[in-house]
């Protein structure tokens, strides 16, 4: 057995960051609260977002038992970035950020300006269980959903200004996951019946999202479908999404906006992991709060607005 799962620990800054708690008995208690759910849950590996500054993550694991290894992407402009707490080594890290081509630069906001990666870099770790499975992950945050204007703004009553940044985002989330996707199917090599591979992390958006389903590749054969149980060509590079094993169904999101429940945040599996993941073996952490469009307000507060998602697997 090997327990594998995600988490975006919310803007996860020592005291005096750009966005995380203001004082060091607020940055103590975030330390505290994370650090209870990480060793309730008890992950093999989890992969994580919107860390600050690796230190930040370094003091995760100080208050932890077991958490020896860790790796972090490049930041993004606000400073957060991907990486993994591991108790298994890690090996054969990498950075995953440039669009693959043909894949052409696109346009973000109201300038000329066009970009060619992704805003956060992806990250790439190898572990081996003790049965001496290796398993390769990537965790990702896509581009958000909340979106923020000019100026730093988190809202407007421009109609015209709000719908451009809206497609802006949406272009830069589809083009963020093409890029993940592409990592993937290299990985893969058409051969996801014999290869361990997971997708984890924070796609903004939810399981029937245009842009989540880029990441599935060859459609068809979802879990609960009749042609899961079978064979077929797409199985070498297909990723399945192990929401759909989260149970009862009323228990499978990951963030409340606004009073509304999502699932934003998703584990991906090739064919080999899946297969050994049954129903009620992606189980989630205490319910978050529900938020709204202005992070700031949660500066100080202890727990994340995200739930943790953590994947039993049988290998």
């Amino acid at each position: 057995m090997v327990r594998i799962g995600t988490w975006n620990l919310e803007n996860f800054f020592r005291p005096g960051g750009p966005a995380g708690p203001t004082t060091q008995d607020a940055y103590d208690a975030k330390l505290s609260a994370l650090a209870q759910t990480i060793t309730e849950l008890a992950p093999d590996v989890l992969a994580v977002q919107e860390v600050g500054e690796p230190a930040a993550l370094q003091d995760l694991a100080n208050k932890l038992a077991g958490y020896a290894h860790l790796a972090t992407a490049d930041p993004d402009e606000r400073g957060i970035r991907v990486g993994f707490l591991s108790k298994l080594e890690l090996r054969d890290t990498h950075q995953v950020t440039t669009f693959p081509a043909p894949l052409r630069p696109i346009q973000v906001d109201d300038t000329a300006d066009a970009v060619d990666a992704m805003g956060r870099p992806a990250l790439v770790g190898a572990v081996t269980t003790a049965a001496g499975t290796s398993i390769t992950l990537i965790t990702c945050h896509l581009k958000s959903k909340l979106l923020t204007f000019p100026g730093g703004a988190f809202s407007t009553r421009d109609e015209g200004l709000r719908a451009r940044y809206g497609a802006y985002a949406l272009g830069r989330r589809a083009a963020e996951a093409t890029t993940v996707r592409d990592a993937a199917t290299q990985l893969l090599d058409g051969k996801g019946e014999e290869r361990a591979l997971m997708v984890l992390g924070d796609l903004n958006d939810e399981p029937g999202a245009a842009t989540t389903q880029i990441l599935y590749g060859p459609p068809g054969s979802e879990i609960g479908t009749r042609g899961y149980d079978t064979p077929d060509q797409g199985d070498g590079a297909r990723l399945w999404n192990l929401s759909a094993r989260i149970q009862p169904a009323d228990n499978r999101y990951s963030r409340i906006y606004r009073g509304t429940k999502e699932l934003i945040d998703h584990v991906l599996a090739s064919h080999l992991v899946a297969h050994h993941v049954d129903d009620g073996d992606l189980t989630a952490g205490p319910a978050p709060d529900s938020i709204d469009d202005d992070p700031n307000s949660r500066r100080d507060t202890p727990a994340s607005d995200h739930r943790p998602l953590i994947a039993t697997i049988d290998l």
